[in-house]
C-alpha cells in the first residue's frame, strides 16, 4: 500500500491580499461614481451640470436666459459633428473640471479653454447660420458684415447666455437650482386654498 500523501500546490500567500486590495479599490470606485453621479454625465440634462457647485452661477444665469428655451449646455458646449468626439470631448472636458474642482483650484471667473472656445463658436453658428451668413445684415457694428465669421460671437454678445454673470462671488447666496423637471410645487398650502377661494 502506497502510504505517500498527494501533496497540492499551495495557493501563493499574497493572492489573497491581492484579491483584498483589488475588491477595495474597485468597491471605492463603484461608490465614488455613484456619489459623483457619473452615469448623469451621459446624457443632455443641464441638471448634471450642477452637480458641480461651482457651475451653479453658470446654471443660474442659463435658466434666466432667452437660450434656456431652446439650447441646453450640451447644446452649446460640447461639438455635434459626430457621437464619438461628442462624448470624446464631453470625458476629456469633465474629467478636466472634476481633477480642478477635486484640487479646490477652481478660478473665480470661468473661462473657456481654446478648445472650448472653438466648440462654442461653431455651434453659434451652426444654431444662427442665417444670421452669420445673411449679405443684406449690414448691422450697426463697422465692418460687420465683412468679419461676421472672423471673429468669436461673445466678443459682441458678452451678455449671452450667461448674462452678467462674471464670478462665483457674483451673486449673493447663490443657491443650487431646483431640478426642472419636478413635479411638486413651491406654493404653499396656504396660498393654495386662499388661490382656490
Amino acid at each position: 500500500m502506497n502510504t505517500k500523501k498527494k501533496i497540492l500546490p499551495q495557493e501563493p500567500k499574497w493572492r489573497k491580499t491581492a484579491l483584498f486590495f483589488i475588491a477595495v479599490i474597485i468597491g471605492l470606485g463603484l461608490f465614488m461614481a455613484k456619489e459623483s453621479k457619473v452615469v448623469s454625465y451621459l446624457s443632455d440634462d443641464p441638471q448634471a451640470c450642477v452637480n458641480c457647485h461651482v457651475m451653479t452661477p453658470v446654471y443660474n444665469s442659463w435658466m434666466h436666459s432667452s437660450h434656456r428655451e431652446w439650447a441646453k449646455c450640451n447644446d452649446c458646449h460640447v461639438p455635434h459633428d459626430n457621437v464619438f468626439n461628442k462624448y470624446y470631448f464631453k470625458a476629456k472636458d469633465g474629467l478636466y473640471h472634476a481633477s480642478v474642482f477635486t484640487l479646490r483650484a477652481e478660478p473665480d471667473v470661468i473661462e473657456m479653454k481654446e478648445a472650448s472656445q472653438k466648440v462654442v463658436q461653431d455651434n453659434c453658428i451652426r444654431c444662427h447660420v442665417q444670421q452669420v451668413t445673411q449679405t443684406k445684415y449690414a448691422g450697426f457694428i463697422e465692418d460687420h458684415k465683412e468679419n461676421r465669421t472672423k471673429r468669436q460671437c461673445w466678443s459682441c454678445h458678452k451678455q449671452v447666455p450667461h448674462g452678467k454673470i462674471h464670478g462665483l462671488m457674483t451673486i449673493k447666496f447663490n443657491l443650487a437650482p431646483l431640478p426642472t423637471d419636478q413635479q411638486e410645487t413651491v406654493i404653499p398650502d396656504w396660498l393654495s386654498e386662499k388661490i382656490k377661494e
